[in-house]
């Protein structure tokens, strides 16, 4: 790390700034450590349960300072995509597999249950059933593509690890035979609308998070410094097991100003 200069950082939230509804101990006096040292911060996110203005919300509560055009969730990013994808002035057609709290992000998209030109996958919790998929799974065949907020195999719930949607959108494309268009982190993309933002170049940006792949490995595919913490999902052996390496292994983001 004494060799790269780190100039601007894209943090984790879920598992770096809180777990749940319980923040990290120290990451509040790490933020204002770091804003004290002239360190850009901006803060991307899988979490497809809130809108961005629902997380600011959150961090607020938990006494973070943070502005809404800081934070890159995969819910605004998976709508932005979907209106990239208008024709002739007129947005795509959706079907939406998604928590409630998320719909008004996707409000201005037509609606379609039988041939949508997307069906659009988030975290929606026990919700998830057969027939459920299986409406899913028969649009994709009619034509529909798979479009998919992210797809972790797991996250840090109070009651611990807890299964993802990953395992479904991995299911769909299996029995499609189609792969899904990914808009969260790993991929590149995502991690470009952060750095974009910045306003660096990538070898002066770290990425903070907890997963060794998606948060890690995605960001060192875009070009980014990986800095591991072990809180939220992280777990030994999950980083024995992986081929990513990180440059930097830290306890906690408490850590994090005396590393840079």
């Amino acid at each position: 790390m004494e060799r790269r200069d780190i100039r601007g950082l894209l943090i984790d939230l879920d598992g770096v700034l809180y777990v749940g509804n319980q923040p990290i101990e120290g990451a509040q006096e790490a933020l204002e450590a770091l804003a004290e040292k002239g360190i850009a911060c901006r803060f991307i996110t899988n979490t497809t349960t809130r809108t961005a203005g629902e997380l600011v919300e959150k961090l607020r509560k938990f006494g973070f300072t943070v502005k809404p055009e800081e934070v890159f969730s995969a819910v605004t990013a998976t709508a932005d995509f979907l209106r990239s994808q208008s024709r002739n002035g007129n947005l795509p057609s959706v079907h939406l597999i998604v928590r409630e709290s998320v719909l008004p992000e996707f409000e201005a998209f037509p609606k379609d249950g039988d041939h949508p030109d997307f069906v659009v996958v988030g975290d929606i919790g026990a919700a998830w059933s057969y027939p459920l998929l299986n409406r899913a799974f028969q649009q994709l065949m009619n034509g529909a593509e798979l479009v998919a907020m992210h797809k972790n195999r797991f996250f840090q719930g109070d009651e611990g690890l807890l299964l993802d949607i990953g395992a479904f959108v991995a299911g769909l494309e299996f029995v499609t035979g189609h792969e899904a268009r990914i808009i969260g982190k790993p991929s590149p993309d995502f991690f470009r609308l952060g750095i974009e933002s910045l306003g660096l170049p990538p070898e002066n940006v770290a990425i903070i998070g907890d997963d060794i792949e998606s948060d890690i490995g995605g960001g060192q595919a875009a070009g980014l410094t990986g800095i591991l913490v072990k809180t939220g999902k992280y777990r030994p052996k999950h980083v024995e097991e992986s081929d990513v390496t990180p440059e930097v292994v830290i306890e906690s983001i408490g850590e994090l100003p005396g590393v840079l």
